[in-house]
């Protein structure tokens, strides 16, 4: 099991990207969470089989069809965030 961390930028609120997300983890038993940032992208983080996150963050380069994402950043989870999570959530807006 991996972990991985995302900053989505670009049209990504408004458009569904959450709740698209969610359903594309969920269907591949990637868990974690997914929240809108008050600067207008997403963050999010996935856990699960490293083919199963590597199938999430390609899904999140491209976004459901109404958003436009120019910039996506992945990295390891911040210490603070690395623990197993359960099921995939969404998160309030941080």
């Amino acid at each position: 099991m991996i972990s991985r961390h995302l900053i989505i930028s670009g049209r990504v609120q408004g458009v569904g990207y959450r709740d698209a997300f969610r359903h594309e983890a969920e269907k591949r038993d990637v868990t974690g969470w997914v929240r809108n940032c008050r600067d207008g992208g997403v963050e999010a983080l996935v856990q699960g089989a490293p083919e199963a996150v590597d199938a999430v963050i390609a899904w999140a380069r491209r976004g459901p069809s109404m958003a436009r994402v120019t910039d996506l950043r992945v990295s390891l989870p911040p210490a603070e965030l690395d623990r197993p999570y359960a099921h995939f959530e969404r998160w309030p807006t941080a």
